[in-house]
């Protein structure tokens, strides 16, 4: 597994992610990942938490291996509270 930072390149507004560090397989995995590593909204619905973007917005940048102890999914997010 390797780490990764994917960050959105389109404007970014209040109640919204604007990059994370994941774990992935690979380039294409990482960008697929939601920064949010919940799915579940406060009703039990599944829903997503918080706003992404389109996979095509978003530039993914290798950090180095990840331990073999870390599993694939969002190790932080950056999330613009308002």
């Amino acid at each position: 597994m390797k780490l990764y930072l994917i960050s959105r390149t389109d404007q970014v507004g209040y109640d919204e992610y604007d990059s994370a560090v994941v774990c992935a397989g690979s380039e294409e995995e990482a960008r697929l990942i939601h920064p949010s590593r919940y799915t579940e909204g406060w009703n039990g619905k599944e829903e997503e938490y918080g706003t992404w973007v389109n996979a095509d917005t978003i530039t993914v940048k290798y950090l180095g291996e990840a331990t073999e102890s870390l599993s694939a999914g969002v190790v932080c997010a950056s999330y613009n509270a308002g």
